[in-house]
């Protein structure tokens, strides 16, 4: 069972600072309102969590935040300014990396090259150079098998380092999936349900590499997560949605506490 607080020895200060703020944000598909006029913001140093029923619109939200749509109505700031329109390669380019709820590697691929595939961002080296692995390319992806190798020690996956994906675990998968997001080290790491599909054990073990990866390497956070055991454990603060309105948002003592999301969400029991 996993504590009701972070660790006192975390190192890792929550700011103040919004890092994300995102404005009045409305989505619509048609006729349907999948998003409807929310706010909240994202502060440096934070883990942030997104909550609610299913379809209340927590994974539209996160495809917003990574570019994946566009909002019909409202703005994003990050960093303090506006964000235009921008392809999920480009927002990747600022510093947001995700994960997703149904695993996307490679699945005939190593570890190993999965996870350099997070760090395609930062490589810069013409197909030239690369395909004949001559100069800048060389150089380059020297400096980024270094960063990987950092990334995959931290996340102890250096025994299947060199498996193919698809001969891995459900939980090895996802792990592999957050060293791959990891790697391309973002300001803000997007999680979309990191937990889901797995046993106690492997949630226990996930839960401590996010906190590790909060504090050890300052990376804000935010996380769509069902277990509320786990949401409540980790997270700094919560913003609830439920049919595309915000209902509830504060600290986890706060959402807890809140009839709306009591109502609509959690539950007596919780």
């Amino acid at each position: 069972m996993l504590d009701d607080t972070k660790p006192a020895s975390a190192g890792q200060t929550v700011t103040d600072i919004a890092l994300m703020e995102l404005q009045n944000i409305t989505l619509r598909f048609g006729g349907v309102v999948a998003i409807n006029d929310i706010s909240f913001d994202i502060r440096q140093g934070e883990v942030r969590a997104i909550i609610g029923p299913n379809g209340a619109g927590k994974s539209s939200m996160l495809n917003i935040i990574s570019g994946f749509y566009t909002p019909s109505e409202g703005q994003i700031l990050y960093k303090g300014a506006p964000r235009p329109a921008m392809r999920p390669y480009e927002v990747a380019r600022t510093g947001v990396a995700r994960t997703f709820q149904n695993i996307a590697l490679f699945e005939g691929m190593t570890v190993l090259d999965n996870v350099m595939t997070g760090r395609l961002t930062h490589m810069n080296a013409g197909i030239f150079s690369q395909a004949l692995w001559l100069g800048k390319a060389r150089n380059e992806e020297i400096a980024n098998r270094e960063i990987v190798e950092k990334v995959i020690d931290f996340l102890e996956i250096q025994n299947i380092r060199k498996t193919p994906v698809g001969r891995l675990s459900y939980g090895l998968k996802k792990r592999v999936e957050l060293a791959r997001a990891l790697a391309a080290e973002p300001s803000i790491l997007l999680l979309d349900e990191p937990m889901a599909g797995m046993n106690v054990e492997e949630k226990e073990d996930m839960s401590r590499f996010i906190l590790d990866v909060n504090d050890e390497f300052g990376t804000t956070i935010a996380l769509i997560e069902h277990d509320m055991g786990v949401v409540m454990d980790l997270s700094d603060r919560v913003v609830v949605m439920d049919y595309g309105k915000k209902i509830g948002d504060g600290t986890p003592d706060e959402v807890r506490n809140n009839q709306d999301v009591i109502d609509a969400y959690l539950g007596v029991a919780h």
